[in-house]
């Protein structure tokens, strides 16, 4: 579970939003991750805005990065939006990537 775990991570760091060149998971858009016995994974996430413009892509591109994992069985990605996400979640890794300091 712990490779699956990394592997999966990975996975959410291939899939960027397009207006910021930056990946997802570094932006801290990535909030909870949950695997289940059944090797389904749950992923809750948020975009930068309710009014993103990528709306309707992103949660595919990222339920099929972690779908493609080897031994998920399959991914469902639900858009929250509580908390709101905002700049003092992304890491260290974005801030650099972003010049954000």
């Amino acid at each position: 579970m712990a490779r699956m775990g990394d592997e999966i991570v990975g996975a959410l760091k291939t899939v960027y939003d397009p207006e910021i060149p930056a990946d997802l998971y570094e932006l801290g858009l990535i909030y909870k991750v949950i695997i289940d016995d059944d090797r389904l994974v749950n992923i809750d996430m948020t975009l930068t805005s309710p009014n993103c413009p990528s709306a309707a892509e992103l949660p595919g591109q990222v339920k099929n990065a972690v779908a493609g994992v080897s031994g998920v069985r399959d991914a469902k990605v639900t858009i929250v939006w509580n908390p709101p996400w905002d700049p003092s979640r992304m890491s260290d890794e974005a801030r650099t990537e972003l010049n954000m300091w």
